[in-house]
């Protein structure tokens, strides 16, 4: 491979696949199209219904039309490199091309974690405040956090690609994943990357690390609340409004905490379970949101019933 600049920096870098199983990619490569398709049609199914159902227009689910806006920005951000990849053996990837993909998939991460967060905020202002829920969630203050979480994202990422291009590359350029990811590429350099990992771990622990805390906090007050609620089926019906939330949370928290661990302090971890593990951070929560929510939000559930027996009349 060519390499340009004063920097050292490579051209391309070479995508991996799912480690010794190079062969069977194309056949592997159909539960991924089905995980793709599921996110794609099930999160734009769950913008549609909230946009045509007038009583969907509350701060609950103008939180999950960012979820599942978040979730299909994920899914997008992956599909092309990791469907070439499987069905075309396409693992080249322009040096610029990689630093943009890792920037949005960052960025993508790191709102849905805090979009969670607005989420656990608004079930716990329903369940604790339910008579001024509506007047301190208003959709001025509902677009308003929206609006900061998408900032806070990108101002708190942007150093990020220009922190790898200053890196030296010495000849490494091969990732360990379908897709580009901070410290696979950080990895990769010969240079000294204490900046990077720094820099890296300082904004995650500050935007990833607190949304989890302020969620678990969030949860923590919440079942006070509802400890307190006076008869057994009204502290049922209010943790039941909380079921679709937590599954969300863990779906997204688990894999994202075990990657980061993984390229961080497992040298020894066996690629095939790095693989694994990134792939489930980014593929199976954009494809089990809509289902989760469709499963156990009844409001969800009707109006899709009704779209449904609309289309069929």
């Amino acid at each position: 491979w060519e390499f340009n600049g004063s920097f050292s920096q490579p051209s391309a870098f070479l995508m991996m696949g799912i480690p010794g199983l190079e062969a069977l990619h194309p056949w592997i490569s159909i539960p991924f199209c089905a995980l793709y398709l599921t996110a794609l049609l099930g999160n734009c199914m769950i913008l549609f219904i909230i946009r045509k159902t007038q009583s969907l227009h509350e701060p609950m689910f103008y939180f999950l039309a960012m979820l599942a806006v978040t979730d299909l920005g994920l899914a997008l951000c992956t599909l092309p490199t990791t469907l070439g990849l499987f069905w075309f053996n396409v693992r080249r990837i322009s040096f610029d091309a990689c630093l943009t993909q890792m920037y949005f998939i960052h960025i993508l991460s790191f709102i849905e974690s805090s979009v969670l967060l607005a989420m656990a905020f608004d079930r716990f202002i329903a369940i604790s405040h339910p008579l001024r829920h509506s007047s301190i969630l208003t959709k001025t203050t509902v677009l308003k956090i929206g609006l900061a979480i998408v900032l806070r994202g990108m101002v708190s990422l942007l150093p990020i690609p220009f922190l790898l291009k200053r890196l030296t590359y010495c000849g490494k350029i091969e990732l360990s994943h379908s897709f580009c990811f901070h410290p696979d590429i950080m990895n990769l350099a010969c240079a000294d990357i204490k900046v990077n990992v720094f820099y890296g771990m300082v904004i995650l622990l500050s935007t990833v690390g607190m949304d989890f805390i302020f969620i678990v906090l969030s949860y923590i007050l919440i079942i006070r609340t509802v400890i307190s609620l006076a008869t057994k089926e009204e502290c049922l019906k209010a943790l039941n409004t909380c079921v679709s939330h937590i599954c969300a949370v863990l779906v997204f928290f688990i894999p994202m905490i075990g990657l980061s661990m993984i390229h961080r302090f497992g040298k020894d971890v066996p690629p095939l379970v790095n693989t694994l593990v990134a792939y489930t951070y980014l593929i199976i929560p954009p494809a089990l949101n809509p289902i989760i929510y469709s499963i156990k939000s009844t409001h969800i559930r009707e109006a899709l019933l009704r779209a449904l027996c609309r289309k069929s009349g």
